[in-house]
């Protein structure tokens, strides 16, 4: 009998472990708005798996904080101005590469600096790096992997 005790919590033990590991792993959010629409819509429940700047590809669906003001002013700490609201967009430039065309990158910057990166949204009505130019990706959360109840992204 005691044996069979042991096993329960040492099974239970490694729940919550696992449990706490994938809640610093993975995120679910919730998309409101439409900038990623086709691709998203509003309501939309998100996984996201936290990531860094050298896991990022051209392409990626990333969930990342917005800056206060057009300046790109942020408050220090992960989307403590914002009330924990993020942006979710689409990677189109990362550091180093060529700035696209229609980005609000400042006179005379023609790669995207170290640090930064270019995001826009699916819907051509998104505010993203063409009104906002390059978002830090200290502020990124991470990847978004999936549409809880839809296809991955």
């Amino acid at each position: 009998m005691e044996l069979i005790l042991r096993g329960l919590v040492a099974g239970a033990l490694v729940l919550v472990a696992g449990a706490l590991w994938a809640r610093g792993r993975y995120v679910v959010i919730t998309v409101s708005g439409t900038s990623m629409t086709p691709t998203l819509a509003d309501g939309d429940r998100v996984l996201v798996r936290r990531r860094r700047l050298g896991q990022l590809s051209r392409g990626d669906v990333v969930v990342l904080e917005p800056p206060l003001d057009p300046g790109g002013r942020y408050e220090p700490g992960p989307a403590a101005a914002t009330g924990g609201r993020w942006n979710i967009k689409r990677v189109a430039a990362l550091p180093g590469d060529p700035v696209p065309a229609g980005i609000a990158a400042g006179d005379g910057v023609s790669r995207v600096p170290s640090g930064m990166v270019v995001v826009l949204g699916d819907n051509q009505d998104s505010v993203d790096s063409r009104q906002w130019g390059f978002f830090p990706t200290d502020r990124l959360l991470g990847v978004a992997l999936r549409q809880l109840g839809g296809p991955a992204l």
